[in-house]
């Protein structure tokens, strides 16, 4: 019997051990619907200090600008951004960056391609209509101290054109063939922007030509 006895103590302890684990994890599960990550947890940007942002589509379709403009968050040294979106065949792709330094800077620019890259040969994807733009602004110690996002639709030609959400719209007088519309909200408010087709209320139309294209808000 004694020869069985360090078997049968590591088999207790083992079964001590599964139990404490399913304890804990059945706490985490519980507690788990009204906890936020850390990582989504941020404080409000006040409406006045809030950057703005633009997608501006190249004239393929392929690529868009990301401007973000008037940077001024609270104790903000770093900005990561992500750009989410459906492709065709409804698969969801990224296009993420971090770490940019923003202190002292006003404004940052980078070409977002909806696709890949390898060994200089590019992948474009199709069917890409609707996504997200999401920014995260970081303290000197890594800590969110803002986040914001805003949802985007990449239309060709038009005639109409419209948010994702379905509040806003607009009917172009004809359509424009070979250009590219981004409709948006660019969260902050700026005057003078480039590419800008019209902006009501809210939201923000952005061309490819950079041209004016008349029509009527619907």
């Amino acid at each position: 019997m004694k020869k069985y006895l360090p078997f049968v103590l590591l088999l207790v302890g083992i079964l001590v051990l599964v139990g404490v684990v399913l304890i804990i994890r059945g706490r985490s599960q519980s507690q788990g619907e009204n906890v936020q990550p850390e990582e989504e947890i941020a404080p409000e940007i006040p409406a006045d200090k809030k950057p703005f942002a633009s997608l501006i589509p190249k004239s393929d379709g392929h690529w868009l600008k990301l401007r973000i403009e008037n940077i001024q968050v609270p104790d903000a040294i770093t900005l990561d951004y992500e750009l989410l979106y459906k492709t065709g065949d409804g698969r969801t792709q990224g296009v993420p960056g971090a770490g940019i330094k923003i202190k002292g800077v006003s404004m940052i620019e980078r070409d977002l391609l909806l696709g890949s890259e390898s060994s200089g040969k590019f992948r474009y994807d199709v069917g890409v209509e609707k996504g997200t733009l999401t920014l995260r602004f970081r303290n000197d110690k890594g800590k969110l101290v803002g986040k914001l996002v805003t949802e985007f639709h990449l239309q060709e030609k038009g005639p109409s054109l419209s948010s994702v959400d379905g509040k806003f719209k607009y009917e172009l007088d004809k359509a424009a063939t070979g250009v590219w519309f981004v409709t948006m909200m660019p969260f902050g408010v700026k005057q003078g922007a480039s590419n800008v087709v019209i902006a009501q209320g809210d939201y923000i139309v952005f061309s490819s030509d950079g041209l004016s294209h008349s029509g009527k808000v619907d």
